[in-house]
């Protein structure tokens, strides 16, 4: 289990990174907009360029927060039983979950969105609103995202399964805890 739980600490260490990447690019989609909303109506003035820009932001938030949110088991939850059953009985699900539903899902979709991004830069492709951006990086953060996300479903799984064998994690990096929303 030692090389996987290594394996486990450097997705979750690359994945933290991308998070926090994700938390200045919200700032900074909020700032765009602020300014774009601002030129706009104080100026009677615009970009095409700085609203696609802000929209390239949110979308790497989306793209790369997500691993990070599903490192921090912040993901929203249906929660049916989940929160009625034991802790090895949520692991258990989570095992489930994780291999039959999240790694095969995000596997797929890194595996169909990498031909869009591929055409996306072979073609040099741009916006077509006047003074738009070449679209091939926001394209990229597809099958990128996607493939974070399956790496942490591994990351994950990985911490499940040593928790299941009765291997403790000496950092703590297993955020399983579980508590139910208030009504």
């Amino acid at each position: 289990m030692g090389p996987l739980l290594a394996f486990s600490r450097a997705v979750d260490a690359l994945n933290t990174a991308f998070g926090r990447l994700a938390d200045w690019l919200v700032l900074l989609a909020c700032l765009v907009s602020a300014g774009n909303a601002f030129a706009r109506y104080g100026f009677s003035s615009g970009s095409n360029a700085w609203l696609e820009v802000q929209w390239y932001f949110f979308a790497a938030v989306v793209m790369l927060g997500a691993a990070y949110t599903l490192f921090r088991n912040e993901h929203v939850r249906v929660d049916l039983i989940y929160g009625s059953i034991s802790e090895r009985a949520r692991i258990w699900v989570d095992v489930i979950g994780i291999a039959l539903f999240l790694l095969p899902a995000m596997a797929l979709l890194a595996w169909m969105t990498w031909p869009f991004f591929v055409e996306s830069w072979v073609r040099a492709e741009t916006s077509s609103s006047p003074g738009g951006l070449i679209r091939w990086p926001v394209k990229l953060l597809l099958p990128v995202g996607f493939a974070l996300m399956a790496v942490q479903g591994l990351s994950e799984l990985v911490k499940r399964v040593a928790l299941l064998r009765g291997i403790k994690l000496e950092d703590g990096r297993l955020h399983a805890s579980y508590a139910r929303p208030d009504q």
